[in-house]
């Protein structure tokens, strides 16, 4: 989480302003050397424009309905009360296809060109990750159509369950190329220097994400056996303390661009984590304080006496979203979880989903992804659970559940505890949102749930082949039905 990165958001701004004329300008200079080719900057551009995606409304507003987080003034306190329009979509539909898709695609035809199978496979990842978002987010979307403007100035849009297909498809692919061993990347991938295990190990986890999302249990846990296999090898969007350059989004958001619209008070995660909360998580062999303190401000600084997302940023208490934190795009800890509920789903046996879980108890015991900052004697403790402890009576099974129920209840509540921060806890909130055990999360406001975005104003405007009519916050999406 100390990597840094230099390029800076003015890059990712100059690749959404140029014409696709000029961003392929030159496109023959140099095709020998890839590492200095409009290839390498198109991938550099990319990857700033995912995790841009990734941080945006895909992180903001999402944490607010599923109760990371809570709206509090202004336009924010509206959404957290699902008072939301199309047009405050438009920045992150444009992160998705402009920024991501348009110069993944550019990415990927140079590599291809030089025959650098390495920089292509990186930039379908990209694509899959940033295209994956926006069918989690707003359901069908455009796919073959999108990114080619002059051929296609409607781009169709695609059922959901096929841009699924597709993007599996997409990841085999990347998959393949890094296989290969074919092709150079060097610096210009700022997230791991070219680092092709590390990237396949990415590919992996982010198929495990689809086939979950999809339900496709068994096939989602020999994807994650693959996957991201330490910490080390999780993918994070890389960040430092230059302001308007590359600060972590949300601190920016919360610090700078919206002081006070946004804190914490009532949120459901707060509730699960603070030891003096109705719903604390802890028990004898767990104390939840370290992390409690990690996420959130009790006084807050941007809502003076709040509880607020922390937001410290200094050498003795740096928190989630600190000045220079990295944020999380696809981890071990998602990993290593999916193993865990796709063990249990996929009839792979108690005992085998259970050990995956004592595998991320002992990762965190020994300090996991929360800062050392918040590491103090006594405030943090992840003794491994036996099956006794989800037996009736057990010190996770107080209500009578099953002994698998209330395993599962307990996966579920760790996936949505260390997925702060992420859409992804939303899309496991809704995907589960019909079962017995999980998350159960009351509406902000009225008596419904929201289930998706909406589309953007602008492509609402702008593409003839945009849904008509579109749905709405409340609507299904399909692959929740």
């Amino acid at each position: 989480m100390k990597r840094l990165y230099t390029t800076g958001v003015s890059l990712l701004l100059s690749l959404w302003v140029s014409s696709c004329s000029s961003i392929v300008d030159n496109l023959n200079v140099d095709p020998n050397n890839p590492t200095s080719s409009t290839a390498s900057l198109l991938l550099t551009g990319t990857e700033i424009a995912n995790m841009a995606t990734q941080e945006g409304m895909a992180s903001r507003l999402t944490t607010i309905w599923d109760g990371y987080l809570t709206g509090a003034d202004r336009q924010w306190l509206d959404y957290y009360n699902y008072n939301v329009s199309a047009g405050i979509y438009d920045t992150d539909w444009n992160l998705v296809f402009a920024g991501v898709n348009a110069n993944a695609l550019l990415t990927i035809e140079q590599a291809n060109a030089l025959g650098n199978r390495k920089m292509a496979a990186i930039a379908k990842i990209l694509r899959a990750n940033a295209l994956a978002t926006g069918t989690e987010l707003w359901g069908d979307i455009p796919f073959d159509q999108a990114g080619n403007n002059a051929l296609y100035p409607n781009p169709a849009f695609e059922p959901q369950a096929t841009v699924y297909t597709k993007l599996i498809a997409l990841l085999d692919d990347a998959i393949a190329d890094l296989n290969s061993g074919l092709g150079t990347v060097s610096t210009e991938d700022i997230h791991f220097g070219g680092d092709a295990t590390k990237w396949k190990q990415v590919a992996y986890t982010l198929k495990a994400r689809l086939l979950t999302d999809t339900k496709q249990y068994d096939a989602a846990y020999t994807a994650a056996t693959s996957g991201i296999s330490a910490y080390a090898n999780s993918l994070y969007a890389p960040h430092g303390t230059t302001a308007n350059v590359n600060q972590n989004q949300f601190y920016t958001f919360l610090t700078i661009q919206r002081t006070g619209d946004i804190y914490a008070v009532g949120a459901y995660n707060v509730g699960l984590l603070n030891p003096a909360g109705t719903r604390y998580r802890g028990n004898s062999k767990t104390v939840e304080t370290a992390r409690y303190r990690f996420y959130y401000l009790e006084n807050g600084v941007n809502t003076p006496g709040k509880i607020e997302p922390n937001t410290s940023s200094s050498a003795t208490a740096s928190g989630f979203f600190a000045q220079a934190a990295s944020f999380p795009l696809v981890t071990y800890q998602e990993n290593i979880l999916t193993l865990a509920e796709m063990a249990l789903r996929s009839g792979k046996g108690f005992a085998t989903a259970l050990g995956h879980l004592n595998t991320y108890r002992a990762f965190l015991n020994g300090g996991g992804y929360i800062s050392p900052t918040y590491l103090t004697s006594g405030t943090y403790k992840y003794d491994a659970y036996v099956a006794a402890d989800f037996a009736a009576g057990g010190i996770e099974n107080a209500d009578g559940l099953t002994a698998d129920n209330a395993l599962l209840r307990e996966i579920l509540q760790e996936r949505y505890v260390s997925f702060y921060g992420q859409h992804i806890g939303w899309d496991d909130e809704r995907r589960t949102r019909s079962e017995a055990v999980g998350i159960k999360l009351t509406p902000n406001t009225g008596s419904q749930l929201p289930w998706r975005f909406i589309y953007s104003q602008n492509e609402l405007n702008s593409n003839a082949s945009a849904p008509k009519p579109f749905p709405v916050t409340f609507d299904t999406p399909t692959i929740y039905k």
